[in-house]
């Protein structure tokens, strides 16, 4: 539980850092008081549900529950998206081709 923790908060703290976004601005524009997101980013608090919502929102992250069976293909195709160069179209992840019978 506390490396799923840790893991969100690295998260965080990168998305924040990726959109210029200084731990003051975040918490105007989220409602989230700065000092616990300082704590939040340290890993120093437990991430409550609203604060995680609220955050993710500002952050223009989105939340979702996968099935822990499933987290690895998930994981694989989140990778596989991030990689893709921004100008380049998301393709599919399968094709269904015309050639085969």
């Amino acid at each position: 539980m506390r490396d799923s923790i840790e893991y969100i908060s690295q998260h965080l703290k990168k998305a924040r850092k990726h959109k210029g976004l200084s731990q003051r601005e975040l918490s105007a524009k989220s409602g989230v008081p700065q000092g616990h997101i300082s704590k939040i980013e340290n890993g120093n608090v437990d991430l409550r549900l609203s604060s995680l919502v609220a955050l993710a929102r500002v952050l223009e992250l989105e939340l979702a529950l996968v099935p822990r069976k499933s987290f690895g293909a998930v994981n694989v195709m989140i990778g596989n998206a991030l990689r893709r160069p921004e100008n380049e179209p998301p393709r599919p992840a399968y094709t269904l081709d015309e050639d085969e019978a």
